[in-house]
């Protein structure tokens, strides 16, 4: 299970095969080139039991966790806050992905802990997400032998700077500000689906009247018989 420098090992967590799948083909696409080894689940139970066999003092299994929300048995939610109680010194990241864009289910699962939401299916656009909430995206280096403090490499750049004129830490406000783009492209994602939803609606009801035409037609037809 060692993965290579810059790898990010993800516990994809989903009770679909044909959804485990995509993300297999995605995530090991040559686009990705190797940033990503992928282990697959398909219960949030067997995800838990995965991460249980962790023994003290070792490094993580895994690097992330990409779960789906809806689940049997245990939802994506529920395993999304065992594993925040799991391990709270150094808590695991955990993306979330749902088929349905709820913004009551996104901040939910924001508000506990969530590093990030995905409406699915998993796209090509969406990588670059998942490498943003990956911890190995940013590796420090060990500290000379003239006791200066850790550089910090970021990968992605390859620029390396000082750790102690690192930036400070976000505002708070950047989740909610995360949580409001998340939204809003879901929303544009979702605006693509509704003229095929109108067309569907207006076949259903043109089937309904049609079918009601026929039954009077043969009710008709029969009574006139009948008197016959």
């Amino acid at each position: 299970m060692e993965g290579g420098r810059g790898v990010t090992r993800v516990l994809l967590v989903d009770d679909s095969p044909v959804d485990r799948r995509v993300v297999q083909l995605l995530l090991s696409s040559s686009a990705c080139a190797g940033s990503f080894h992928v282990i697959a689940v398909d219960s949030a139970k067997k995800a838990m039991e995965f991460l249980g066999l962790k023994e003290e003092g070792k490094e993580q299994a895994i690097d992330m966790v990409l779960t789906d929300y809806c689940m049997p048995e245990m939802t994506g939610y529920e395993l999304l806050k065992a594993i925040k109680a799991l391990s709270p010194l150094k808590p695991i990241p955990v993306i979330v992905m749902s088929s349905e864009n709820e913004p009551q289910r996104i901040s939910r699962c924001m508000n506990a802990g969530a590093e990030d939401f995905i409406v699915k299916p998993l796209q090509s656009k969406d990588v670059q997400r998942l490498r943003n909430c990956s911890p190995a995206n940013t590796q420090c280096c060990d500290a000379g032998s003239d006791g200066k403090p850790p550089l910090l490499l970021l990968p992605s750049d390859h620029v390396v700077v000082d750790a102690t004129a690192a930036s400070p830490p976000p505002p708070p406000s950047r989740r909610r500000a995360h949580f409001a783009g998340v939204l809003h492209s879901s929303s544009v994602e979702l605006s693509h689906y509704f003229p095929f939803l109108f067309k569907f609606i207006l076949l259903v009801y043109a089937i309904l009247c049609l079918g009601e035409l026929l039954h009077r037609w043969s009710n008709g037809c029969f009574l006139n018989l009948w008197c016959a």
